[in-house]
């Protein structure tokens, strides 16, 4: 073939490419047209129930109503049915907001036999354990948290299943979550004490740092690829072989370091924490939430409550351990019960001078979706049941720093409203047991007074909704 020939055919070539992809175009553009012509206003939804805890204080109120709209609620109290809404009566019920657990570890789970559990962290790939995760995500949403903040998980699987939520891809809370937890070499964020030559030692990428200019570079890692949210180590921990559970694992400029950088970025850091002095350092370089705090001293709660720091409590976690502390090996099973010991007295401390608390509870050392049992553990130590209500709603989103859009049920507000079965407040531990969960306005669990579930109907298409089984893939989009 000729230089002029090869021309030729390229120009045919060209030509045809750009018919091509402006029939491409036009094809997609009336499909677009064709799916806006489908579409249809969002669904208005009614929930009546005996009794609502709207969380904007301390009071349950008789009647309650909330007119969802799509993803948002419209109204809150006696109102008006509007014209062609679906009305849900759940009868002898109060509606609360979406609960909130400000400390899990959606992508992992402990198992009854610790050493298996090795085994299958050393030999599950990243995409596999991201599967376990989503069915994970599903339990902690159908037991009525549609907010998590995850502290912690290996391989940015918890970034993968975030952003699979958030695509639709899959089902499970609104996620913000933190990447790896920052820790130092042979620290509670580290892996177990494997030989160097088998297994890789981690580095500030995994979020593993010695001095402060690492330390900030494992940061700045954990938020280039998404981090919500910065977890340190800040003593040791329980649930790690190698590490005293109360000494501090980072030094103060470390943490200064760690925190300065966070909060430059707009996030806040939570400090995973059992020991007293670690505590009052991490208070010191500025931490948000102290997360356990199984030996605090009153010095140092009295410190938080001055200083506005929260304390996650994560109390179910410290009673399962404890409850399962024979199937680890003997080291672990002596922090277990060490800890356990002292954060009872901790708690009771705590309540009494006035700690700020945030409901957190480490899901994922225990199985996942009994988080709503947090609720019944704190007004077993002292808390009011419209208190432990609050720091799992209201107070949580404040932690979260995502109070303008969930936490209370009011107008304008985000449609993640939870129902549990009698008045809340007479029986705290109806929070174990949703009879109903709304999550951005579509609900996921609905129950019959007799715990039978009550089917949703077929869904018409609206924004983010699911389309009819003959609507066309908006632009191409299930294709390209």
């Amino acid at each position: 073939m000729t230089r002029e020939n090869i021309k030729q055919s390229g120009k045919r070539s060209w030509k045809a490419t750009t018919v091509t992809g402006a029939a491409i175009l036009t094809v997609a553009a009336a499909l677009q047209a064709r799916a806006a012509d489908v579409a249809v206003a969002p669904e208005t939804i009614v929930l009546k129930a005996a009794h609502i805890f709207d969380a904007t204080g301390t009071a349950l109120k008789d009647g309650g109503v909330v007119v969802v709209q799509g993803e948002r609620i419209v109204s809150v109290g006696a109102a008006n049915v509007p014209a062609g809404a679906r009305v849900i009566d759940l009868g002898n019920a109060t509606l609360l907001p979406g609960f909130i657990d400000a400390h899990t570890h959606v992508t992992m789970q402990f198992e009854k036999n610790y050493y298996l559990m090795r085994y299958h962290d050393l030999m599950r790939f990243p995409a596999e354990q991201v599967l376990y995760g989503a069915l994970y995500a599903k339990r902690t949403l159908e037991a009525g948290f549609t907010t998590i903040r995850n502290v912690g998980a290996a391989g940015f699987e918890d970034i993968s299943l975030r952003n699979a939520i958030n695509a639709g891809i899959t089902e499970g809370p609104r996620m913000l979550t933190a990447a790896h937890g920052i820790g130092s070499p042979g620290g509670h964020f580290d892996e177990a004490s494997y030989p160097p030559d088998r297994v890789h030692p981690e580095g500030p990428i995994e979020g593993i740092c010695s001095g402060p200019e690492e330390c900030r570079q494992a940061v700045r890692y954990q938020m280039k690829w998404g981090a919500d949210v910065i977890k340190i180590a800040a003593s040791g921990g329980v649930l790690s072989e190698s590490d005293p559970v109360d000494v501090p694992q980072l030094t103060l400029e470390e943490m200064k370091a760690i925190i300065s950088e966070a909060h430059a970025w707009r996030r806040k850091v939570a400090a995973h924490c059992h020991g007293d002095a670690a505590a009052r350092l991490a208070i010191e370089a500025g931490v948000d939430s102290i997360e356990h705090g199984s030996f605090l001293t009153e010095d140092t709660l009295k410190l938080m409550k001055a200083k506005g720091v929260l304390l996650v409590p994560t109390r179910i976690t410290v009673e399962w351990v404890q409850k399962e502390a024979e199937t680890y090996p003997p080291v672990i099973a002596a922090k277990a019960r060490a800890a356990a010991a002292a954060h009872t007295n901790m708690m009771k401390n705590a309540l009494r001078i006035g700690v700020p608390i945030a409901l957190g509870t480490d899901a994922g050392v225990y199985p996942h979706g009994m988080n709503g049992q947090e609720f019944g553990l704190y007004v077993n130590l002292g808390m009011t049941p419209a208190q432990a209500l609050l720091s799992g709603t209201r107070d949580d989103a404040k932690l979260l720093g995502i109070d303008a859009d969930v936490g209370t049920l009011e107008a304008g507000k985000m449609a993640d409203v939870v129902a549990v079965p009698g008045n809340v407040i007479s029986n705290i531990r109806a929070t174990e047991h949703p009879i109903l969960v709304m999550h951005l306005g579509r609900i996921w669990v609905h129950k019959s007074a007799a715990g039978e579930d009550i089917p949703e109907p077929p869904r018409a298409a609206a924004n983010g909704g699911e389309p009819p089984a003959n609507a066309p893939a908006a632009a191409f989009g299930e294709f390209f």
